[in-house]
């Protein structure tokens, strides 16, 4: 990735070698998911917050005068939440889902983070957790091997990821290789492979 795409380093090289050997999902990437749209979600995906690498801890922490993350377990560090009333949640919210929001999420739902890299003219992600940026693309493993892939209900144990609505299958929405285009190009540009080229390229 180029150097001026993302403050963290370390956890970038470990995200870079899961993706030079991964397996593409290709099957996945064609299901149809819905472009973000930040007015109408209202930022789903931040609700209970997300897992940090000790990297992203510490140098948001650093920048952070609000007490912001905390350490779930030795080694384990998570941003905080707030409760919010159902007002401030989409109509279509999941009920299992914890009425609580991201502390970095400003009251038009946008983060922190990508606003502060913005105002210094930085890449959007730059100080964004890679986990954020890439919702809802997942590396998991099959056969030994790291896959990129987006889980459909069926596989998502933690349901999560497809219960949010950039996350969820849709037979009337684009693919999800176009619908998350920047999300790929940017995991291209990390792991210096072109996703893009890969899904998008006929099959025979």
């Amino acid at each position: 990735m180029n150097h001026s795409s993302t403050a963290y380093k370390e956890s970038a090289q470990l995200l870079r070698n899961q993706l030079r050997e991964a397996a593409l999902d290709h099957e996945a990437f064609e299901s149809g998911v819905a472009v973000c749209e930040l007015d109408q979600c209202r930022a789903t995906c931040c609700h209970d917050g997300v897992i940090l690498s000790k990297e992203e801890a510490q140098l948001l922490s650093e920048m952070d005068d609000r007490d912001g993350i905390f350490e779930i377990e030795p080694g384990r560090f998570k941003t905080r939440t707030v409760e919010v009333e159902a007002s401030q949640l989409p109509d279509d919210f999941p009920s299992h889902f914890p009425k609580t929001r991201c502390v970095y999420l400003d009251a038009q739902h946008r983060c922190y983070w990508q606003l502060k890299a913005l105002g210094e003219r930085k890449h959007p992600w730059f100080y964004k957790p890679f986990s954020c940026w890439m919702h809802p693309v997942l590396i998991t493993r099959s056969e030994g091997r790291p896959r990129l892939t987006i889980l459909p209900k069926a596989q998502d144990s933690g349901r999560f990821a497809s219960y949010t609505p950039c996350g969820q299958t849709r037979s009337c929405a684009a693919p999800a290789r176009l619908a998350l285009k920047s999300e790929l190009e940017m995991l291209g540009e990390l792991a210096q492979r072109d996703f893009l080229g890969e899904l998008n390229a006929p099959s025979f």
